[in-house]
């Protein structure tokens, strides 16, 4: 179990009071890699087998307890539609804080945490299909020569179809 620390070391532009820079999470789901914001991460466990809940979405993949307190565990993979899921010895529990409740999300591996300024945030791309839901996609940056799709956590895990917070 590796602990992370939630530091705020966002910088704040004082003539518009508004933060130059983000500290983000990094972790894969399949081949493309994600950040969220830091401060929404509360630690990292490795993956447990959780005990499944009756007639829970396929993506709710049960509960743990973690030190007294009841967590739901979704398995993101799952929930985004990643072609193949396979648990291993790089399967993390990333444990959440979305909207005042404690949610495990379960992703193929954690990277690192990168501070990304605003200026190298791009928005979202636009899609035309209803079928793609993009509501939890705040940005894509790029970092070397790769492609980091940031995602607003609070919004995917709080959204009324995960059934994990009050709407």
């Amino acid at each position: 179990m590796t602990a992370v620390a939630a530091s705020n070391v966002n910088h704040i532009d004082t003539a518009h009071g508004v933060r130059s820079s983000s500290e983000f999470l990094t972790f894969r789901l399949g081949g493309e890699e994600y950040g969220i914001d830091i401060l929404r991460v509360q630690e990292i466990r490795s993956f447990e087998k959780p005990t499944r809940i009756a007639n829970a979405p396929s993506h709710v993949l049960g509960v743990v307890n973690l030190r007294g307190v009841i967590v739901p565990v979704v398995d993101l993979r799952i929930k985004l539609g990643c072609d193949t899921v396979e648990y291993n010895g790089l399967t993390v529990v990333i444990v959440l804080n979305v909207k005042g409740r404690v949610v495990g999300a379960v992703v193929d591996s954690v990277s690192d945490v990168l501070e990304l300024p605003r200026e190298q945030v791009r928005p979202a791309p636009e899609m035309a299909s209803s079928t793609v839901d993009t509501a939890f996609i705040t940005g894509i940056a790029s970092v070397g020569e790769r492609m980091l799709i940031l995602m607003d956590i609070e919004a995917l895990l709080g959204s009324p179809d995960m059934g994990l917070t009050d709407v």
